[in-house]
């Protein structure tokens, strides 16, 4: 009975698998387009909730040619789990926070409306159900599920105009957005062989850029960098 039971743990031990972390930085390579500035003063209650010019966020890249805003990815992962807690999206001074956002299947997306103003989210998917409603400023609070997996699609606001923020819906945890030093660190990966994509805004779906990585328990280091196309 003993050696039976030490049988047990040791293909116990086997089976297990680890998991891992992945971090990287995502750069652009090349002059950064002139930032635009974005005109609000069709809403004043929009233009007095900045003391300062307010500018797109496409296109975000620093002195070193950090690159914010970019979906980082695993593409061939999967997950049963479904968070309990919500993903959130925010309209603050005629803003969407954040502009990338990733939630997974099945996970309720909060959207608020922090603006004493009217809004009109509209969301554009293609695989699940668009969804398009007002929200004046008493409705601080609406709520929306994404019942399966879809690539990024855009989410505006019919009032104002320059409002977009654009959402991935995946079925599992394994995604990252870079912040404004373009880091981003995916953690809790099971070891496996998994590809990594990094999407930006202004390259598109047809421009992402993908790598292969082996996940174990240590942690992996995984850098991207965009460049713009050459003239032909």
């Amino acid at each position: 009975m003993r050696i039976f039971n030490s049988a047990l743990v040791i293909i116990g031990l086997a089976s297990s698998s680890f998991a891992g972390d992945l971090t990287g930085t995502v750069t652009y390579d090349g002059k950064a387009p002139k930032k635009k500035m974005l005109r609000m003063d069709s809403d004043p209650i929009c233009g007095a909730a900045h003391k300062d010019a307010v500018y797109t966020e496409s296109f975000i890249v620093d002195e070193n040619g950090n690159f914010a805003n970019v979906f980082v990815y695993l593409k061939n992962a999967k997950s049963d789990s479904v968070p309990s807690e919500a993903a959130v999206i925010d309209q603050n001074g005629c803003m969407y926070s954040p502009h990338v956002l990733g939630v997974q299947a099945g996970q309720e997306l909060k959207i608020l409306n922090s603006d004493q103003t009217m809004h009109n989210i509209h969301g554009l998917p293609k695989v699940n159900k668009q969804f398009n409603f007002g929200m004046p400023k008493t409705v601080k609070e609406k709520t929306v599920t994404f019942k399966k997996p879809e690539d990024v699609f855009v989410v505006k606001c019919d009032v104002h105009p320059w409002m977009k923020s654009y959402v991935q819906v995946f079925d599992h945890p394994y995604f990252a957005v870079t912040g404004l030093d373009g880091k981003f660190t995916i953690s809790g990966i099971p070891d496996g062989e998994y590809e990594v994509v990094a999407w930006q805004e202004k390259f598109g779906s047809k421009r992402i850029m993908t790598q292969s990585v082996s996940i174990g328990k240590d942690t992996q280091t995984l850098n991207f960098t965009f460049s713009r196309p050459k003239k032909k």
